[in-house]
């Protein structure tokens, strides 16, 4: 199938708008309404102009499927147990020392992935003065809570004046040391991330962004003029990304979006082993495949450009490292390291 002749200019959100847009068939058409049915579909200008054909690397993170209507047995409504760690709407509490603020559940773009895509959706909506107001309480009163991580939804999906309230809401806290936004606009609707957007994510605190960068063409010249927006007011700018079958599951896709991101001044974080959401088992790769991924990489890239691989234990147990592991106690009882090359070497001292 050819990709859009015309390109898009407004969001793609139907399944109407995606037959004009010519990235599906007529023939597809009762299928992906089923889908339509239970997952909103979202794709901004920006990103629908970077679909070369539907099952390319862009196309397949967005382009709704029937697949998604199939769930498999390993798969969860909330796979990282974010319900049974929310005390009041808009909060989850699943560190000690940090705190999610979720104050929308709307985003500029649905993947076709997502964790929390049985809340995600134009019907979620935004947090109302009310309850934006109970979430902030409780990490008022919360005082061994020293980080908050705003996500959603998307973060920079707030106008700039209500994100500059909760920013100022937040640095009257005074144990509150750290904030960080994960955010998808900067490469799914970097207009978005306009200069007074950028202004209102100014703060005494120490600010993060982390970008949820997939493959390495999202970092389009318009992409890179929205982080920079950021990086120019001294907001270090962090990258996340999901290993995904068909995206970016080779050393090569994986060696391009890691250097593009470094590229763009990007400090690639973490690399997310995908959550079990229902319907996504098309995108799914074995871990130890995510661990020879990586492996493969070692000594090809600069250690700048290397991500934390991780898993977040279904049922809400924690995020853990689940890198390849370079270190073994051998046979005669001392440690063996494996070098980027495959050469096991014996350490001397060491005993395992």
């Amino acid at each position: 199938m050819a990709p859009p002749v015309n390109p898009p200019m407004r969001t793609l959100r139907s399944v109407t708008d995606l037959l004009d847009a010519g990235l599906v068939t007529p023939a597809q058409v009762p299928g992906l309404e089923q889908v339509a049915r239970q997952y909103a579909t979202a794709i901004p200008p920006a990103f629908a102009d970077l679909i070369e054909t539907p099952d390319d690397p862009i196309g397949r993170q967005v382009i709704p499927d029937p697949a998604e209507c199939r769930t498999d047995p390993t798969e969860d409504p909330d796979p990282i147990g974010d319900d049974a760690l929310s005390p009041v709407p808009g909060i989850v509490h699943r560190y000690a020392d940090r705190a999610l603020l979720k104050p929308l559940l709307v985003c500029p773009l649905y993947c076709r992935f997502c964790f929390r895509r049985e809340h995600v959706g134009p019907g979620g909506g935004v947090l109302d003065d009310a309850a934006l107001a109970r979430a902030l309480d409780w990490l008022r009163t919360h005082t061994d809570i020293h980080e908050v991580v705003m996500t959603g939804g998307d973060p920079l999906m707030l106008s700039p004046r209500r994100m500059r309230a909760i920013m100022t809401a937040l640095e009257g806290m005074d144990h509150i040391h750290t904030i960080r936004i994960h955010s998808r606009v900067p490469v799914a609707d970097p207009d978005r991330l306009n200069d007074d957007m950028a202004a209102a994510l100014e703060t005494t605190r120490s600010m993060w962004l982390v970008a949820h960068v997939n493959h390495a063409r999202e970092l389009t010249p318009a992409a890179r003029a929205a982080i920079r927006r950021v990086q120019v007011r001294a907001i270090p700018v962090l990258g996340q990304s999901v290993l995904l079958r068909g995206v970016n599951d080779t050393p090569e896709a994986l060696e391009a979006l890691l250097r593009a991101q470094v590229a763009t001044r990007i400090r690639p974080y973490y690399l997310h082993q995908l959550d079990p959401a229902p319907g996504t088992a098309r995108f799914h790769v074995p871990i130890r495949e995510g661990q020879r991924l990586l492996a493969a990489l070692r000594g090809r890239v600069t250690g700048i450009a290397w991500p934390t691989y991780v898993l977040d234990i279904p049922g809400g147990h924690g995020k853990v490292p689940i890198a390849p592991d370079y270190l073994q106690t051998g046979p005669d009882g001392y440690l063996h390291v494996t070098a980027p090359d495959g050469t096991i070497y014996r350490l001397a001292r060491e005993r395992g």
